[in-house]
């Protein structure tokens, strides 16, 4: 049975650096249960592997945790194909790939 979760969250820029790196935060709750379920079988940085939808686009990549739960890097073709600005809610569906 895989792990699947769907939350709303705002899309934020990294500011650490030049370049522009998005993410969205998933919901503490829901990172507590992913940490829970993905121990010891996390990758570099601790990430967990993901599969994502958002909207029409799918795509496989990796959450990294942080200060209120993981980081879901968003990738530029995605927020183009979706029309998704900076600080626009984010409507997400989240499975683990472990």
């Amino acid at each position: 049975m895989a792990a699947r979760y769907a939350f709303t969250a705002p899309l934020w820029q990294w500011k650490a650096r030049r370049d522009e790196w998005f993410f969205v935060t998933v919901p503490a709750e829901i990172s507590a249960e992913i940490r829970d379920i993905a121990d010891g079988m996390t990758g570099g940085f601790n990430s967990v592997r993901v599969r994502v939808r958002v909207g029409d686009s799918r795509w496989g990549t990796s959450i990294f945790p942080g200060e209120g739960g993981y980081a879901l890097p968003m990738k530029k073709s995605v927020r183009t194909a979706e029309g998704i600005l900076r600080d626009a809610l984010v409507d997400i569906e989240l499975e683990l790939d472990l």
